[in-house]
């Protein structure tokens, strides 16, 4: 513009906004697309020049982004940082099929006709699919079933009559199926039998097919394919649930990826580069490309330029999946080279090694074990793991003395220190001498990174991570010893074992998510699944078995006895009401029940008072009332105090929404529910350590008396049997509707025995409750 004076109107620039994203499709680069994206052809299978300069249209040539660092891109003048790479395309001298689609292609063939591109069904078949297809209510889910219907129905009836006639044009379709090489096709018409062919060759001498081609197998390549799909209506296309003309689906161009995801390693000074495997794939497909279109140039033999074709098509199948089966064994890389789906798939791949899978610091892993002296909200941490881990505190003059000393001990003394954040951004690292001045010169508002401690607020999770509850917060301890230790009762949550099982530990850095996972995650907070309200963490395997055994009727504990397994709830260091003993004299003597009424109410100041009934599995409905059971299975509760019943799992164990910790977390809170779970477990694992508990197989035989009772009933169960076949062999056996004499004896007997077992499975239920 000259003096200021302008002679056109100011271009119109749309105002960008914010947009919203209505839908997102995915499909395939049509042959024009891939080129019109594309910012070079690519045809040299050479990287560098005489002068190790990246060669034009070449593998890397500088207008797909610069190929090492101290490159430019030819296109956008961007950096080796900045530029985000530019594509290219490569055109093939022959088309190829697409390896990924290859079962698309064979189902869409099996329901075409090979000479007219029609779909095979007859119009009132294909008008009332399309018809289906085509609604607005059809969902994408039952689009794709509606077409395996048609393919299916295409090749029922390809294959029952050995060949379909075409409703448009006549000709004559055989079977479709892939062939024995890698990525071939082929179009069978060789199975229409001689006598058919006589019964309608009045017909065929009326029509331009010879004989001889109903006895021939078609080799569908590419080309005729491509011409094919070409010719599809755009009806047949909806009706095989194809949202655009599948010729996309054979190859004629290639996208050649940009430089910036398949980088040159440089060696040597970089004057040496080893290449991509992408990159070197694209070479051999150049390659194989350039040697195919020489044959065409000079007219050479057929055979080799099928042999040429064939070899071009496994190297593109290979560039896009380097799997695929059946590739001879001189046709495959000196090395192995991956493809793209190798990229994407398993568990290195981009979706589960780098989307899915999170890859994240200050985290720890080992074994774990159990601990039952830990509180449900503690997780013991190992000293080698806390000297590693770290957390960022904050100078304040509540812990400046503290972080001073951490700061003395250094980063392998512990409880120590890594490093030292300023305000100005800067570190200094403890590693090495200097502590005692950065001890001194600590100010408020400094940040020192040091060694976890009790009480750090940390995440646990055992994978697979399956629900909320895989992932928790607990308080940590840390201790000696190598494995991460938690109380047995948070087993449920996670699914864990201890027979060999990890699990991973992470630490939170800021106030604010510390404050996040107490309040979210924590353990205390999560007792109950949000599946069905039901109580998850609870007591398992030897708590409930020492609840069971303390709880016994005439279990009994003099005083000192009864004080030191009080003390065992809370190592010694609560305060404990005793309660008045349940015999005097002679001597005072306390039941293994008031035990557990300390254990729910400590003392006086404990404002908890449970009333709950429950029905153990021991308990019998038939005989005596309900606190009368003589098996004592009735558990009944009253203001936090056990008047009858053993404990066992369907008052402490999870799963029951009426048991002992439901109740008290319903009635009063979680802190009164995970209270009473460590005072259980502290108790349950003391005491059974000093009683013992084992189990022998004399105690899992059956007597004698049950015995007999069973041999009984398969007795009575192997006559009905022989009556059945006596009623058959006489002919007076009923029969069942549907079946005849043999079927009917055959249902009977079987019904027979498979009651056997559940009779004998009763007799020992009934034999346990009459005891």
């Amino acid at each position: 513009m000259k003096d200021g004076i302008q002679f056109t109107k100011e271009p119109y620039i749309e105002d960008v906004g914010p947009r919203k994203i209505e839908s997102i499709r995915f499909a395939m680069f049509s042959e024009s697309e891939i080129s019109k994206a594309a910012e070079v052809q690519v045809w040299r299978g050479v990287y560098y020049d005489a002068n190790r300069k990246p060669i034009e249209n070449g593998l890397l040539d500088p207008r797909m982004g610069p190929a090492n660092k101290n490159g430019t891109c030819a296109t956008c003048l961007g950096n080796f940082r900045d530029c985000p790479g530019h594509c290219g395309y490569l055109t093939l001298a022959l088309p190829v099929y697409n390896v990924g689609y290859l079962s698309t292609i064979v189902d869409i063939l099996k329901c075409i006709c090979k000479s007219c591109s029609r779909v095979l069904l007859d119009e009132k078949a294909s008008k009332d699919y399309l018809k289906k297809m085509r609604s607005q209510k059809m969902e994408a889910l039952k689009k794709a079933e509606l077409m395996k219907k048609i393919v299916q129905k295409c090749t029922a009836m390809a294959s029952s009559k050995k060949a379909v006639k075409c409703s448009r044009c006549g000709y004559m379709n055989g079977i479709v199926k892939k062939a024995v090489s890698v990525l071939g096709i082929i179009h069978d018409r060789s199975k229409i039998a001689d006598g058919s062919l006589e019964e309608c060759s009045s017909a065929i001498s009326h029509t331009k097919e010879s004989k001889a081609s109903f006895s021939v197998v078609d080799i569908l390549n590419p080309v005729k394919v491509l011409s094919l799909f070409k010719r599809m209506m755009d009806e047949d296309c909806d009706l095989l649930n194809l949202a655009e003309g599948p010729e996309k689906l054979v190859l004629t161009n290639i996208g050649v990826p940009p430089i910036a995801i398949r980088p040159s390693v440089f060696m040597d000074g970089g004057t040496q580069s080893n290449e991509n495997d992408v990159t070197e794939r694209l070479k051999r497909i150049i390659q194989a490309n350039a040697s195919l279109h020489q044959e065409l140039q000079d007219t050479g033999s057929t055979s080799k330029c099928l042999a040429g074709w064939d070899y071009l098509q496994i190297e593109v199948a290979q560039y896009i999946n380097s799997d695929v089966r059946g590739v001879p064994l001189a046709m495959q890389a000196a090395r192995p080279l991956s493809g793209f789906v190798q990229r994407l798939k398993g568990k290195q791949g981009r979706f589960r090694g780098n989307l899915s899978g999170k890859r994240v610091e200050y985290t720890g892993r080992t074994v774990i074990s159990p601990d039952p002296n830990l509180k449900i909200t503690e997780v013991a941490i190992p000293i080698l793991m806390a000297k590693i881990l770290s957390y960022p505190e904050r100078v304040s003059h509540h812990n400046i003395e503290k972080l001073r000393q951490c700061i003395l001990n250094g980063p392998f003394k512990y409880p120590g220190a890594k490093l030292i954040r300023y305000p100005d951004g800067s570190m200094r690292s403890l590693m090495f001498s200097g502590r005692k001045r950065f001890a001194d010169e600590l100010k408020y508002g400094y940040i020192v990174e040091r060694h976890l401690e009790d009480g750090d607020v940390v995440l646990f999770n055992r994978q697979p991570s399956l629900h909320r509850m895989s992932i928790m917060c607990h308080r940590a301890r840390i201790m000696p010893w190598r494995t991460l230790r938690f109380n047995e009762s948070v087993c449920n949550p996670y699914n864990a074992d201890f027979d060999g099982d990890e699990m991973n530990m992470h630490v939170p850095q800021t106030e604010e998510a510390r404050t996040e996972a107490l309040m979210l995650m924590g353990v205390q907070n999560n007792l109950c699944t949000p599946k069905n309200g039901e109580i998850l963490v609870a007591s398992t395997q030897d708590f409930l078995t020492s609840s069971f055994l303390i709880t016994r009727k005439d279990t009994f504990y003099d005083r000192a006895a009864f004080s030191l397994m009080c003390s065992y709830m809370g190592d010694g260091m609560d305060l404990v009401d005793l309660p008045t003993p349940a015999i005097i004299k002679p001597v005072e003597l306390w039941t293994g029940k008031q035990l557990f009424n300390v254990l729910l109410r400590p003392h006086a100041n404990v404002r908890v008072y449970l009333n709950l009934t429950v029905m153990e599995k021991t308990y019998n409905k038939r005989r005596g009332k309900e606190t009368m059971c003589p098996s004592d299975g009735f558990v009944y509760f009253r203001n936090s105090e056990l008047i009858s019943g053993q404990l066992g799992k369907a008052t402490l164990g999870n799963g029951n929404k009426d048991g002992l910790f439901s109740v008290l977390l319903r009635d009063y809170n979680a802190h009164a529910a995970a209270a009473c779970m460590n005072r259980l477990a502290k108790l349950s694992a003391r005491w059974i350590g000093n009683h013992g508990f084992s189990i022998g197989i004399d105690d899992v035989q059956p007597g004698g008396l049950l015995n007999d009772q069973k041999s009984e009933r398969i007795e009575e169960g192997y006559e009905n049997c022989h009556e059945l076949i006596h009623q058959y062999n006489k002919g007076k056996l009923k029969l069942q509707p549907g079946c005849n004499a043999a079927q009917t004896l055959e249902a009977e007997i079987t019904g027979v025995l498979n009651k056997i077992r559940e009779t004998t499975a009763n007799v020992r239920i009934n034999f346990r409750l009459i005891l």
